[in-house]
């Protein structure tokens, strides 16, 4: 094993940094199954705290974000914290996921449809290696990781250890890869692939791009090398290799023979019930795609859709929790729930979704009784496996506060900046747009930027439309605006190209802009998901990264929600500027780069320099594709997407 956890910052903890890392250290090393909350204010550095609190407790860590973009975040900057130790990233690896579903109103049939990231898939089998090789891991998760994954177990007693000399030939290496889901393709070589090419075999591991190059003398392994990818450079010689399963569901030979026998045996159970019942239709239907799939299995050792063969080959009881990723941590770990307020009732809604589309395609012979066992935790299973946790969260759910108890809520209310919570006015619903646009021009005169928040798509369209005609620079940002569309009209708003934007829900990630010292949310009081307290705090913090930040809600009757919002974000204001004034501090609008638009690119993108011959265009390929690789390892999943598309244009 490794090192373990050290924390590299060129900055201390300040604000309230230091309080609540040495609070949260001692609650959560009082004993097992210790909860805490950190309730931490928009812009406190949360993120920095947790890593303290990680270096302090040395323990193997999942952080659990509610999508894959905030995931990405917190990867990265828990990566810069500690570049010497295992920082893993494990979300879901579709591009695109059209479950399998059956809808008996119209009798249709919708067969399960994914574009799998390779990228991604890479990343999460070197989360899972990490997990299994060494202590010092961090691994950042969308709550995919709750869902079923095989047991950590078959996938351990399944990796290969190969060493120079070992008496073994190389078609029993090829029979093992097969046994652990390598493909074989003699023509290119890539992740879960290998090609054999006389006494030499060459594979590339789930969890690596570099290619493992194996040389044979007779029935001797005589030299194992390590190759770049790109130019087959030699990079190391090893000793000695383990080489980890092309997938995460394998099992062992032996078991899986059993496993068949009884699938078989459950199929001829629900053909019998089906019988029986008189439906001919769904009894055909089970036995013909049962008996296809376990064939494939019996002569591949693969069939698509074998995850809802999982809890038989796993020999599972019915019922029986699924593997996950959580089954990979060891028995002591340190579990961080970011944006707890969301994330943990995202948790506990996913089994009851599954379960009722699994239940269709099971009641009418698309799927084996054992197939709903392939699914997410339940909320039961998943607190049954985690035990000391950390909320984190500006505004943490009711559940979060009892759990911990409300003796473990620690607050971060000063920010390492000075910046203060924003003024919060209360204004009349009528003449909320002729108030909207007085105010909005004195901050642009400032050269500074206005968010509005609407009700619906529609208003927000309408107003976009309105306000343009009284001569400002305005857009409108709404969930149908695609995510590359999304990054280039939040960088125009921050360059100037926009003064104003309307959007409907700004509580979703990459909202964070310095340059907005005004939010206005029209019609506040209308009760709802956007205007309950913790939406409202949540985007009154929108505010909280600019000197001048004020919020207006425009409001004609104050909501027990509004009432809430307003006395915290007061309340935490009036500690803001006690600090301040207590150690002589000038807070100061925070200074933020623009980060350069991926769309921007496109233009260079499509225009490849003058290629004189099939050679150069080659040559230009190769280095696109080399890009997007290298976006995609740092997570530049936009820039990576567009780089993709232009090499499928190319090529």
């Amino acid at each position: 094993m490794r090192g373990m956890f050290r924390l590299q910052a060129d900055y201390q903890p300040a604000g309230d940094q230091p309080q609540a890392i040495a609070r949260l250290t001692e609650i959560l090393s009082r004993g097992a199954k210790r909860r805490a909350v950190l309730l931490g204010v928009t812009g406190s550095g949360k993120t920095f705290t947790a890593a303290n609190v990680i270096q302090n407790l040395q323990k193997p860590t999942l952080v659990i974000a509610h999508n894959k973009t905030l995931a990405a975040q917190l990867y990265s900057e828990f990566r810069e914290f500690f570049p010497d130790n295992a920082v893993e990233y494990f979300v879901s690896y579709y591009d695109y996921y059209q479950p399998e579903a059956y809808l008996p109103a119209t009798d249709t049939y919708i067969e399960k449809d994914a574009s799998i990231n390779q990228e991604i898939d890479r990343l999460r089998h070197s989360a899972t290696k990490a997990l299994m090789t060494r202590k010092d891991v961090i691994v950042v998760a969308s709550v995919s990781c709750i869902y079923g994954l095989g047991l950590p177990e078959e996938y351990f007693h399944t990796v290969f250890y190969l060493k120079q000399g070992l008496n073994i030939s190389r078609d029993a290496v090829i029979k093992r890869l097969v046994a652990m889901h390598y493909e074989r393709n003699d023509v290119e070589v890539s992740r879960g692939k290998f090609r054999v090419k006389g006494d030499t075999l060459e594979l590339v591991p789930p969890d690596q791009l570099d290619i493992v190059r194996l040389e044979f003398w007779g029935d001797e392994l005589e030299k194992i090398t390590e190759l770049n990818a790109a130019d087959r450079t030699p990079l190391r010689t090893p000793a000695d290799i383990a080489i980890y399963p092309a997938k995460h569901y394998v099992t062992d030979k032996e078991k899986l023979e059993i496993s068949l026998q009884n699938i078989q045996r459950e199929m001829e159970e629900q053909v019998a019930a089906f019988t029986k019942e008189k439906n001919a239709v769904a009894a055909q239907r089970i036995k013909q795609r049962t008996l296809y799939d376990l064939e494939m299995i019996r002569e591949i050792g693969y069939c698509n859709g074998i995850e809802n063969y999982s809890r038989q080959l796993d020999l599972r009881a019915a019922g029986s929790p699924p593997g996950t990723l959580l089954d990979y941590f060891p028995e002591d770990f340190l579990l961080i729930i970011d944006e707890s307020h969301v994330t943990v009732s995202q948790i506990g809604g996913m089994s009851a979704g599954d379960k009722a589309r699994k239940d269709r395609l099971v009641e009418y012979g698309f799927r084996l009784p054992s197939a709903r066992d392939n699914r997410p935790l339940t909320f039961r299973e998943f607190n049954a496996k985690i035990k000391d946790t950390l909320y984190v969260s500006a505004t943490p759910a009711e559940y979060e506060l009892a759990d911990a108890g409300r003796e473990n809520v620690v607050e971060q209310i000063i920010r390492p900046t000075g910046l203060v919570d924003p003024q919060v006015e209360i204004k009349p619903v009528e003449g909320q747009v002729p108030d909207l646009i007085k105010e909005a021009e004195k901050v642009i005169a400032r050269q500074e930027r206005v968010l509005v928040t609407a009700l619906t798509k529609r208003m927000s369209e309408e107003l976009s439309q309105f306000l343009l005609g009284k001569g400002f620079k305005v857009c409108y940002l709404h969930s149908d605006i695609e995510t590359l569309e999304r990054v280039r009209i939040l960088n125009d708003l921050r360059a100037g190209k926009y003064d104003i934007l309307v959007g409907v829900n700004l509580l979703r990630e990459g909202l964070d802009l310095p340059e907005v010292s005004l939010i206005t949310i029209l019609d506040a009081d209308k009760e709802g998901f956007l205007r309950s307290e913790r939406s409202l705090i949540q985007t009154i913090g929108r505010a909280a990264r600019n000197i001048n930040g004020r919020v207006i809600l425009y409001a004609d009757t104050l909501t027990e929600s509004l009432d809430r919002a307003v006395r915290e974000t007061n309340r935490r204001r009036a500690i803001q500027i006690a600090h301040n004034q207590k150690h002589g501090i000038t807070p100061e609008t925070i200074k933020k780069n623009i980060k350069k638009s991926v769309v921007a690119d496109e233009t260079a993108l499509t225009k490849p320099p003058p290629l004189k011959n099939p050679l150069e265009l080659l040559e230009y390929v190769k280095q696109l594709r080399a890009e997007m690789f290298q976006a995609a390892e740092q997570l530049d999943f936009e820039r990576a997407a567009l780089l993709r598309d232009k090499l499928k244009e190319l090529e």
